[in-house]
C-alpha cells in the first residue's frame, strides 16, 4: 500500500488545498481533491472539484468519468451519459466511459446499444472485469443464455470474487431450471458482497420446494 493509500480522506484533502494554494492552476491535484471528496461521500463538493479540474485541464477524460459516476448516483442517467460521451470524445480508446454509457442503456433496455457499448470497451481493454459481466447481463436480457454464461466466466477467469458474474450464472441457471446450481451461485454471489435480489431469492425458494416435491 502506497503513502497515499494510507491516508484518510480528511488527510488527503487537507494535503491537496495545501497545495492549490500554492500552484492553484494544478488540475491533477484538483482532480485528487475531488477523488479525496468521493471518499467521503461528499459528492457536492467532488463534482465541483472535477468541473474546476475541467476548466483547468478540459482534456482530462477522468473528470467526466467522474462526474457521470456521481449524476448516476443521482439517479440522472441522461446526464451520466453525456458526461461519458464528453470523455470518449476526448479518449476515444477509454473503455471505462463505454462501459459506463453501455450500462445507462442497459438500465433504459436498450439492450442491442449496451451490447454495442460493451463490445466496443473490451475492444479497447479487454481484461475490463466490469465490462464481461454486464455484457453478460445483457446477453442475459436478450436471451442469449450460452453468450451470457461466456462472458460470466470470463469475468471470473479475470476476478473469481466477482459476485455480478455468480448473479448472472445463478440467473442463466433459473432459465434452464437448474435450481440447485443456481443456487450455489447466489451463494457465491452474496460470499463475494454482491445482494441477490430478494424475488430472486424467493422465486428460487418456491422451485426448490416444488423439485423437492
Amino acid at each position: 500500500m502506497s503513502e497515499q493509500e494510507r491516508k484518510t480522506p480528511d488527510e488527503l484533502i487537507s494535503e491537496y488545498n495545501e497545495y492549490l494554494e500554492k500552484h492553484p492552476d494544478c488540475a491533477i491535484t484538483t482532480y485528487n481533491l475531488g477523488v479525496a471528496y468521493l471518499g467521503k461521500r461528499d459528492f457536492e463538493r467532488a463534482k465541483k472539484a472535477f468541473k474546476d479540474a475541467l476548466q483547468k485541464s478540459s482534456e482530462m477524460a477522468e473528470a467526466y468519468v467522474q462526474l457521470g459516476g456521481i449524476a448516476m448516483h443521482e439517479g440522472d442517467l441522461d446526464t451520466c451519459y453525456n458526461f461519458n460521451k464528453m470523455a470518449t470524445q476526448i479518449r476515444p480508446r477509454f473503455a471505462v466511459p463505454h462501459s459506463n454509457m453501455g450500462f445507462v442503456h442497459l438500465q433504459k433496455h436498450e439492450v442491442d446499444k449496451a451490447v454495442a457499448c460493451f463490445r466496443r470497451a473490451l475492444s479497447f481493454d479487454p481484461q475490463f472485469i466490469q465490462a464481461h459481466a454486464s455484457l453478460g447481463s445483457a446477453y442475459l436480457m436478450q436471451g442469449d443464455l450460452v453468450e451470457c454464461e461466456k462472458q460470466s466466466n470470463k469475468a471470473l477467469e479475470l476476478e473469481p470474487n466477482f459476485g455480478p458474474a455468480y448473479n448472472n450464472l445463478g440467473l442463466v441457471c433459473m432459465e434452464r431450471d437448474e435450481f440447485e446450481k443456481a443456487a450455489e451461485y447466489f451463494s457465491k454471489a452474496e460470499e463475494s458482497g454482491f445482494e441477490v435480489p430478494g424475488e430472486i431469492k424467493e422465486e428460487l425458494e418456491s422451485k426448490l420446494k416444488e423439485q423437492a416435491g
